[in-house]
């Protein structure tokens, strides 16, 4: 089974500090993170998409939604296949 959260980050300059850490304490559970954001030659856009690839227990999981959904202006969604 694949696990992967999608977390959708708004002002990601201002909320990313506070996300990071959260990851960091999970980090034993993330087995790969990739960020995507719109960017071009005249702009790097405000909101972004962390892909979060999960390996653990689905209580783990759990804490870490838990944790992610409680900041303002990110929402975290799981995907299972």
């Amino acid at each position: 089974m694949y696990s992967i959260m999608a977390v959708k980050v708004e002002e990601r300059v201002a909320k990313a500090p506070d996300l990071q850490e959260i990851l960091t304490e999970h980090g034993c559970i993330i087995k790969t993170r990739v960020g995507l954001h719109e960017t071009d030659a005249e702009r790097c856009s405000m909101n972004g998409i962390i892909i979060l690839h999960l390996h653990g227990e689905k209580e783990e999981f759990q804490k870490l939604y838990d944790e992610i959904v409680a900041l303002d202006g990110i929402t975290p969604k799981f995907i299972e296949f």
